[in-house]
């Protein structure tokens, strides 16, 4: 896919106050850890994560989407009623019907003329939103969208908590499957694409890939309401399959835009952990590139992550103009989306 006339730009996020550390979540496990001989300190070791952000229980994940949502229209001095088409792009939402989009589209007092709809991909979300955006801008659709996305991980990682702490019998090979549940953090993101002709400013969408390896969708999975979440992952097999899957998509998004691996002057990868970071930049043979992590202090916030990591570099200053940048997501199921953009 090759885009010529989007541009991507106002990329915001809100984030909660209450920070979870994997000290704290050990240390609510003790008992488990000490009766099945698990050393403290193993959660932070394997996963390079310091902490991650939950909001109270019950919290919308909507109206936090919206938060993100109204300040990038602000940061993009964009009126409300200019937005043609809203994506509410999360794994979390506020209920199984209506779509959670319509929840935004009214916290934001969009005009009747916006249509709304969910996008839901596991942690791939806002990059296929961005894709679907992007194809209608080009093809003169619309001018305006707003993709936004709230994760919410309170539920799942207190759910996951208790169950531990509450299985006497518990044993290393199913505390294992859930331990990827610690992993996850909260925050939601917004971001406005538009035609160029329109709103010439921010990053220039150049195309990329999207593949998928539909095989492993049995490798994570999770269940539950939106107040009572429950997931299981065989990280290891994920994490394989995963770079596999990266790596064929990387060849192909390189052929799409006439890359090497030279070209990119940044890289942007799916915060999932330090080791996943490491492998994937081994695998494509792009150590050597500049990166942006935000996993130390976020964990893995789901379709929020890749965003939430580009606004976070992009307010970092770091950025020059003229910079190329390789963004690298993969989401459960198993998918992957890579795509260029410049500044």
């Amino acid at each position: 896919m090759k885009f010529s006339q989007t541009r991507m730009h106002s990329l915001t996020y809100h984030v909660p106050e209450k920070v979870l550390s994997s000290t704290e979540i050990e240390n609510e496990i003790s008992e488990v850890y000490n009766k099945l001989n698990m050393s403290p300190g193993r959660l932070e070791m394997m996963t390079g994560i310091k902490e991650r952000r939950y909001w109270e229980k019950g919290t919308s994940p909507g109206k936090m989407a919206a938060i993100a949502g109204k300040s990038a229209l602000e940061k993009a001095d964009i009126s409300p009623k200019d937005v043609d088409l809203l994506i509410f792009a999360s794994v979390c939402r506020d209920f199984l019907e209506p779509a959670t989009a319509s929840v935004v589209h009214h916290e934001l007092g969009l005009p009747a003329s916006c249509n709304f709809f969910d996008l839901s991909n596991a942690c791939l979300g806002v990059l296929n939103s961005i894709i679907v955006a992007a194809n209608m801008i080009e093809t003169g659709a619309i001018r305006c969208a707003l993709v936004v996305s709230g994760e919410n991980s309170g539920p799942l990682l207190f759910e996951t908590l208790n169950y531990i702490k509450n299985s006497p019998d518990i044993k290393r090979k199913e505390i294992k499957k859930l331990f990827a549940n610690f992993t996850i953090g909260s925050a939601a993101v917004g971001l406005v694409l538009t035609h160029k002709d329109f709103y010439p400013w921010g990053l220039k969408l150049l195309g990329g890939a999207s593949l998928s390896d539909s095989t492993a969708n049995n490798l994570c999975q999770g269940s539950g309401d939106v107040n009572s979440l429950m997931m299981e992952t065989d990280s290891e097999k994920l994490m394989k399959a995963g770079i596999d899957l990266s790596k064929r998509t990387w060849e192909k998004t390189k052929e799409t835009l006439n890359w090497s691996n030279h070209t990119p002057d940044w890289i942007i990868g799916h915060q999932v952990s330090k080791a996943h970071e490491n492998e994937l930049l081994k695998n494509l043979n792009l150590e050597d590139k500049n990166t942006y992590t935000t996993y130390e202090k976020f964990g893995n916030t789901g379709s929020a992550a890749l965003p939430l990591t580009l606004a976070k570099l992009m307010d970092s200053k770091e950025l020059a103009a003229g910079q190329s940048l390789a963004l690298l997501g993969i989401g459960s199921g198993l998918s992957s989306i890579m795509l260029g953009v410049t500044c």
